[in-house]
């Protein structure tokens, strides 16, 4: 009797739910918490550097002036203080960003969400850097979309490599232009313009994720792809193909789980339409906490402090990679942002040494899952912001030992 009344859910679920399945790095979280282990893994800013005074203090700010209106429901599209001190932040002479253009999300990655529910159709076509981020095709799978991979260098995609995919019409192409993730490189100027002018002339949308532009520790800042293709309109708003993604988390604190869109204005009504049925707003409290912190020059006190400590970071593990490593890797040297990219000898399976690296209390992320065509078993992504840079050499050389040891395995072969 038990038996026949259990609901057999595999029978219920939609049909869609097939392509979703668990993020590989979100799970080995689970595992690299524990005390003592050497994170390499993650994406996660330096916890150690969350100024929690100051935040405390801007918190109290908020609740005095705002009391329990900051605790109440907000309307969908964002803070309109927010919205307006995130267009005039991305105002320029080329470049007109009004209110309307902007839609406040809970972080860049429910952006990419909202983007794919009202850009992308069973069948549709998308043109992804390969390797990509990870939870983007998470976001993206259940749509039912095809994705291109087109390839990489150490300049970003090589947006020639995209011509021959507009045979397959694709409707949009996701790029992360600086310091990207996994592989820390960052699209030259003149492959933006080439994309740019790419997706004008076969009509197709650019999804421009951008969350660690403003971590830039050499060279000089390059435009963003919205900017190159915004035409501004009469009414001083502006039409652009690109839809922008961008967020606090990496420059302020991830746990605010703010972050926005900046896009044409009708993009922006369907975004928000999406946005309402998916969780009504963005958390009151932390989209004025963020304003709090935007209207007292914390981003510009402390962006700086973040770019000191990341780029001695970056230069630790550059330094610790050359010290440790095999000479027959290979790695990326970004100019900004928190990954780099390791490229091993082919013999070497990253999967594999994984449980090995866990063991001596290391964790990094195999480079596969980035990829869309079942290549780069030999690749893994590092993250260099979380761990300060005595813990960087520690770990890198553990890591440098293991490989090592493969490869003398490999000549006893």
């Amino acid at each position: 009797m038990k038996a026949e009344l259990e609901m057999d859910w595999s029978k219920c679920l939609a049909q869609r739910t097939g392509l979703m399945q668990r993020s590989a790095l979100r799970e080995m979280m689970k595992s690299t918490s524990r005390p003592g282990i050497i994170s390499f893994a993650g994406g996660l800013p330096a916890a150690d550097l969350f100024p929690v005074a100051r935040v405390k203090a801007a918190l109290t700010a908020v609740l005095d002036e705002f009391g329990g209106q900051a605790l109440q429901y907000s309307v969908t599209e964002g803070l309109p203080e927010l919205r307006d001190w995130i267009a005039c932040r991305f105002s320029n002479k080329q470049l007109q960003v009004a209110r309307e253009n902007v839609l406040i999300t809970s972080g860049a990655q429910q952006a990419l969400d909202l983007v794919g529910r009202i850009l992308l159709e069973e069948g549709d076509r998308v043109i992804l850097e390969n390797p990509t981020y990870l939870a983007l095709l998470s976001a993206w799978r259940p749509t039912g979309v095809e994705f291109l991979p087109a390839p990489c260098d150490a300049r970003g995609l090589l947006v020639e490599k995209c011509k021959p995919l507009m045979k397959r019409r694709p409707k949009a192409i996701y790029c992360v232009p600086n310091f990207q993730n996994p592989q820390g490189t960052t699209l030259s100027l003149a492959r933006r313009k080439r994309l740019v002018a790419l997706a004008q002339e076969h009509s197709m949308a650019i999804v421009e994720d951008n969350p660690y532009g403003e971590l830039r520790y050499i060279g000089s800042a390059l435009p963003n792809m919205l900017e190159l293709d915004a035409r501004n309109l009469a009414d001083s708003a502006f039409d652009s193909r690109v839809i922008y993604a961008g967020t606090f988390s990496k420059v302020m604190m991830p746990g605010l789980r703010v972050g926005w869109v900046i896009a044409s204005r009708a993009v922006i009504e369907k975004l928000t339409q999406a946005k309402q049925a998916s969780d009504l707003h963005t958390g009151t409290l932390s989209q004025h906490l963020a304003m709090e912190l935007a209207k007292q020059g914390f981003l510009e006190e402390f962006l700086p402090v973040l770019l000191q400590h990341y780029g001695q970071r970056r230069e630790a593990m550059l330094a610790a990679l050359d010290k440790y490593f095999p000479k027959s890797a290979t790695w990326t040297e970004p100019e900004g942002g928190v990954f780099l990219w390791v490229t091993l000898p082919k013999h070497i399976d990253a999967s594999q040494l994984l449980p090995a690296s866990l063991e001596q209390g290391v964790a990094f992320v195999p480079g596969e899952d980035f990829h869309l065509n079942g290549e780069g078993k030999n690749t893994m992504r590092l993250n260099f912001s979380n761990a300060p840079p005595t813990r960087i050499d520690e770990g890198i050389k553990k890591l440098g030992k293991l490989l090592q040891n493969s490869a003398t395995k490999n000549q006893a072969k």
